[in-house]
């Protein structure tokens, strides 16, 4: 065999191998579907606000989506409000640092076989390690402490300015967390400024998360219909403007049948119900200073008071 001939061998090999380590359809790793091989073994990046680990609260590891190796502890993750799951440390081995593509960002794999996680960012000050790695939720799997996984859901309400609505959502009986942003809107990414002109379409919304076990959507519900005026249109008390409107943003077909069903109830005893249902969209944490406002301030809800109607 000549020279060129032995070149051209050495390249058909060398990407043949390439390709067969990467093919995450052998045995050797676990089954990727396509859009976890457009992340995982293409570099793609899954949209923001829709990862399943993004509001995801329980203690336990996450694992690499392809050959399960542990990468990071529950403990290390924090909401950067970025839109991806964020870590300021992973298990020591178990993440490689890479210079990316573009030359101008670090690209972060699975030191186990090179699965795309996401990228690592220094210096920004979201905690004391100064350090975020931002993951793919679809690059990982998670593997809970007690190994018994612990099912949550959310739900979306608006009613009005949302520090008195996350005051009354907050201490309700099985609510995990609450977030306050903004949604149903159209503008990405809006600033409290932007959505105070009244023009983005947004919303001021609560998040809430909450365990099934201990209540359900029907009970939030009706909190929230009873910490808020639902027969004022375009505002809540004071608080005028379209922003500040009476809104469900159901996650599913279950929570507008039981939404609607609220409604009807409500309209049955003479309320002159005016709040929406509309199917949620990307939901948009608020700035810093606007979470649990009234605990961190000491005070009291203006406009959001409890009257049971149920």
């Amino acid at each position: 065999m000549n020279l060129i001939g032995s070149v051209s061998l050495f390249i058909f090999t060398f990407f043949s191998m390439c390709n067969a380590q990467n093919n995450s359809n052998t045995g050797k790793y676990n089954k990727l579907t396509d859009e976890e091989t457009r992340v995982i073994i293409n570099k793609g990046t899954e949209r923001p606000f829709t990862g399943k680990f993004y509001s995801f609260y329980e203690e336990g590891t996450y694992t690499c989506k392809q050959c399960d190796a542990p990468l990071y502890r529950s403990t290390a993750k924090f909401d950067a409000g970025c839109g991806w799951p964020s870590f300021d440390d992973e298990i020591p081995g178990a993440v490689k640092r890479v210079t990316d593509a573009d030359g101008s960002r670090t690209e972060i794999l699975c030191a186990n076989c090179g699965a795309h996680l996401g990228h690592v960012f220094l210096g920004e000050g979201f905690t004391a390690k100064n350090t975020r790695h931002c993951v793919n939720s679809v690059s990982l799997n998670f593997v809970p402490n007690n190994k018994t996984k612990v099912k949550t859901e959310t739900a979306i309400f608006a009613s009005g300015c949302f520090w008195g609505v996350q005051y009354q959502l907050d201490k309700a009986p099985g609510v995990i967390k609450t977030t306050v942003g903004y949604t149903g809107g159209t503008v990405k990414n809006p600033t409290y400024k932007q959505v105070c002109t009244g023009l983005t379409g947004h919303a001021e919304a609560v998040e809430v998360v909450f365990d099934p076990e201990k209540t359900n959507f029907e009970n939030l519900c009706k909190l929230f219909f009873e910490t808020h005026d639902p027969t004022q249109a375009d505002g809540q008390g004071p608080d005028i403007g379209d922003q500040y409107r009476s809104e469900i943003f159901y996650l599913s077909d279950e929570q507008k049948a039981i939404s609607e069903k609220l409604i009807g109830i409500l309209k049955g005893k003479g309320y002159d119900v005016v709040t929406k249902l509309t199917p949620a969209t990307t939901f948009y944490k608020a700035e810093d200073y606007h979470q649990d406002y009234y605990d961190n301030n000491g005070k009291t809800p203006y406009c959001h008071a409890y009257k049971k109607i149920f």
